[in-house]
């Protein structure tokens, strides 16, 4: 997948999703769990994934400073900013509980 050897940033969230993965077998987490585990991960993989594609047809269309561009690149990277906090308030909900126990 060329989105994994372009992108500096899928390898940030390969490792979060690796990392997630570590702790979901260590703490034994419920079935319930995993589910809201893999659907946030998702959720970040998918918002990365769109972000990229919306700053490619950007660039594509202008490599100029463009202040109509720059709004719609940062709104697209504020969904993934989105999506990364509602995946580690998630996280959270699910290992704090465990961690502290």
């Amino acid at each position: 997948m060329k989105f994994l050897t372009t992108e500096h940033k899928a390898w940030l969230h390969l490792l979060a999703t690796a990392g997630v993965i570590f702790l979901a077998v260590i703490f034994k987490v419920s079935g319930s769990e995993v589910i809201a585990l893999i659907l946030s991960i998702g959720f970040v993989w998918v918002a990365e994934i769109f972000n990229t594609g919306i700053e490619k047809i950007m660039d594509f269309i202008s490599l100029e400073n463009n202040e109509q561009i720059k709004t719609i690149k940062d709104i697209s990277a504020a969904a993934v900013l989105l999506a990364a906090v509602i995946a580690i308030i998630v996280g959270c909900i699910i290992f704090i509980p465990k961690v502290l126990t």
